[in-house]
């Protein structure tokens, strides 16, 4: 279980996040939602490491990963997709995936065989030769996924996996998205689109004002007059 006990932020004199809890078991898509300003980015990003808290703890599985960066969080079995592309745009898919699969431990053959299965499962396959700068919105994205889960990690954080995708692909990028659970990958998401997360998620907590102000399941949240009054609005449909 990846989980977050009570963690704080200060940015001086100032509070942003107050007493944060939450949890991801494995298999299962956990959303994190609220309106700018207030507090999710700072939460996730204490969850990858790129940010620690001043207080209270995070853990995967048992091991206290508070104070690690991300790099040595990812020994524990954490993969993080950043909003922002990271691939070099001259190399190719198949290129890309190889720079991964090269940290792990497969011999050649079997090195070989499970790049044809990432290429596979993410749908790739007929685009292993070409250039990442040539290749669209969706299916950048999709190769960043393919990425990220490249080395089987237990926990993967998505921030805005849906950002500049258009609508085809935001459908093929959330049913990818859940196979990974079916593999027993616990997920995190953050994204803007509260409609598109919220169709994906088993459930979700919506931060606001730096602490956690409902979690539940889409139902639930929906019908939640403070999450309508403070973030989703009265008109708000799944």
């Amino acid at each position: 279980m990846l989980s977050a006990h009570r963690i704080m932020k200060s940015w001086g004199k100032r509070t942003v996040i107050r007493d944060v809890s939450l949890t991801v078991r494995r298999g299962e898509i956990v959303g994190l939602l609220g309106p700018n300003g207030a507090g999710k980015s700072t939460t996730f990003r204490m969850l990858t490491g790129e940010l620690m808290p001043d207080g209270g703890n995070v853990a995967l599985d048992g091991a206290d990963v508070t104070y690690l960066p991300f790099y040595e969080r990812a020994r524990y079995g954490l993969a993080y997709l950043p909003q922002t592309s990271f691939l070099p745009r001259t190399m190719t898919v198949e290129q890309a995936i190889a720079v991964v699969l090269e940290t792990s431990t497969d011999n050649g053959p079997a090195r070989a065989r499970h790049m044809e299965r990432v290429l596979t499962d993410f749908s790739l396959a007929s685009l292993r030769g070409a250039r990442v700068g040539s290749l669209s919105g969706g299916q950048r994205r999709r190769c960043e996924i393919a990425i990220s889960m490249a080395c089987n990690p237990t926990f993967a954080l998505l921030d805005e996996p849906f950002a500049g995708v258009d609508p085809v692909n935001v459908r093929e990028i959330a049913t990818l998205i859940r196979a990974m659970t079916h593999g027993h990958v616990g997920v995190l998401i953050t994204d803007h689109s509260a409609l598109e997360l919220l169709r994906l998620v088993d459930r979700a907590y919506v931060i606001c004002d730096g602490h956690v102000l409902a979690e539940g399941d889409a139902a639930t949240l929906v019908a939640d007059r403070r999450v309508r009054e403070a973030y989703l609005g009265g008109a708000f449909q799944i």
